[in-house]
């Protein structure tokens, strides 16, 4: 398991049936340089190349960081306010993008992201994001994206506007319903 440990400064990485995990990432204090992180919101693992794929918020970049200590760290993502970060099975990474309103795709060898979602200003409206959160990409290529406007979307592949799959109707009466959700999955089953 790893944790993106905002507060201080790290990807904590918790092995099964151990009593406490192990800094794999930053653990250096804050700061910019690239051993360390400032504020990671968010990570994940890209299996086929062994690497930590960070949202390190507080830099607004994203990072890879090898799991193997004798590589260094680089920067994949610069100049973005990442909230949440993903791969799906083909290598390309999905960052949520907090100040854009937009999730961003990053394939595989290409130099430039392009914009999967959102991209239409700040909103409440099927083609808006309002502060995405956290994502999840399933085998088909959707997108899920919870947002700050009490909601989560699904995006289909090259969808110009999202499904609305949950959301909050009337404050504080629906119970059920997510006030501000951040993370999630997708149960394939």
């Amino acid at each position: 398991i790893y944790i993106a440990d905002y507060n201080s400064h790290r990807i904590v990485g918790w092995k099964f049936g151990e009593e406490s995990g192990e800094v794999v990432a930053g653990g250096k204090g804050q700061g910019d340089h690239l051993d360390q992180l400032n504020n990671p919101s968010d990570v994940t693992v890209d299996k086929k190349h062994d690497l930590l794929i960070i949202c390190d918020q507080g830099n607004k970049r994203v990072v890879q960081w090898s799991r193997q200590k004798h590589i260094d760290p680089k920067i994949t993502i610069d100049e973005i306010k990442c909230n949440g970060v993903t791969i799906d099975d083909n290598g390309d990474i999905y960052v949520s993008e907090g100040e854009n309103h937009t999730v961003i795709q990053l394939k595989k060898g290409e130099a430039e992201a392009t914009i999967v979602a959102g991209g239409n200003e700040c909103g409440c409206e099927p083609n808006q994001l309002n502060d995405p959160a956290y994502i999840f990409v399933d085998k088909q290529y959707s997108i899920y994206v919870s947002n700050k406007y009490a909601r989560v979307t699904k995006w289909i592949k090259n969808a110009k506007e999202g499904i609305i799959i949950a959301r909050k109707l009337i404050p504080d009466i629906i119970h059920s319903w997510p006030s501000y959700p951040t993370g999630m999955i997708v149960d394939h089953f």
